[in-house]
């Protein structure tokens, strides 16, 4: 199965719509998936966890994180990074970065519901993280569509017993 080039990755980072998966672990050690909305700039995955988000107690007590980014339908691209969020604005500060939200609600709702929502949750707080991916662990892969691919090439060749 062929990873997606940079530029491949960048498109579809850039693209709206899709959510980002974030896979945090609680203090029992039990696991947690939430989907959310995201952004990607300079670099980074943005994200934002209100107040009170489970998850975000999990990433207090442990900053390690597990995104991924998928699609169903062809080319069925898949992203996958592994690494420590860093809190960019914790809570109480979040007239300092109200455009970053902005950016990141724009990304997924019209515009008239994207400031109606942004009005009505103004007074609660969240927190502003990032995943540097400079720093992440990324592993990247879509279907075999494009020209001149194999389509069966589709697992990677670890996962066969025949050594193909």
């Amino acid at each position: 199965m062929p990873a997606m080039t940079s530029n491949e990755t960048e498109d579809f980072l850039a693209e709206p719509g899709h959510l980002l998966r974030v896979g945090t672990v609680d203090p029992s050690g039990m696991p947690s998936v939430v989907p959310i909305w995201f952004i990607h700039e300079d670099g980074r995955l943005l994200f934002t966890p209100r107040a009170r988000s489970g998850w975000l107690a999990h990433l207090r007590f442990n900053p390690n994180i597990c995104c991924t980014i998928d699609e169903a339908d062809p080319p069925m691209r898949k992203f996958v990074a592994k690494g420590r969020i860093q809190v960019l604005h914790d809570l109480g500060e979040d007239d300092a970065w109200r455009d970053e939200y902005r950016r990141i609600t724009m990304r997924y709702v019209p515009e008239s519901f994207g400031d109606a929502y942004l009005n009505d949750t103004t007074d609660e707080p969240r927190v502003l993280l990032a995943l540097p991916l400079a720093n992440a662990s990324i592993t990247t892969w879509r279907m075999p569509f494009g020209h001149g691919e194999n389509p069966l090439n589709v697992w990677p060749k670890r996962y066969y017993h025949d050594g193909r």
